[in-house]
């Protein structure tokens, strides 16, 4: 029984990243499948499979396809919010690397004053 909703949830999964693959290339990339698929390395058919949550990238063809679209591998996987690492970028972008090991440090005391409450 738990084996059947392991493999439910995993299918969701599939089904959701595939989705979110298939906006990138059309909505952001505005690729066709081809397109994409040669960027990638791999044949336009699969990406399509892929797309429709009935197949998984390998490795390489992630870290391609993040390179390319801008969005973290934890986003194309997983549908995490990747903005904030944006936003963190372009927000430390004119700083030193002191200035920003001392934000760091005021973030982690504040993490454990809130944690001791």
């Amino acid at each position: 029984m738990r084996k059947i909703s392991v493999d439910i949830l995993e299918q969701k999964e599939k089904i959701a990243r595939g989705k979110r693959i298939k906006n990138i290339r059309e909505n952001e990339l505005k690729m066709t499948k081809t397109q994409l698929a040669k960027e990638i390395g791999v044949s336009g058919q699969f990406l399509g499979l892929v797309e429709e949550g009935k197949g998984n990238l390998v490795y390489s063809s992630i870290r391609k396809l993040r390179d390319l679209s801008g969005h973290s591998s934890d986003y194309i996987l997983f549908g995490l919010d990747d903005t904030v690492i944006q936003e963190t970028k372009e927000l430390i972008a004119n700083h030193s690397e002191e200035e920003i090991f001392a934000a760091l440090e005021i973030i982690k005391n504040l993490s454990i004053f809130i944690a001791s409450k």
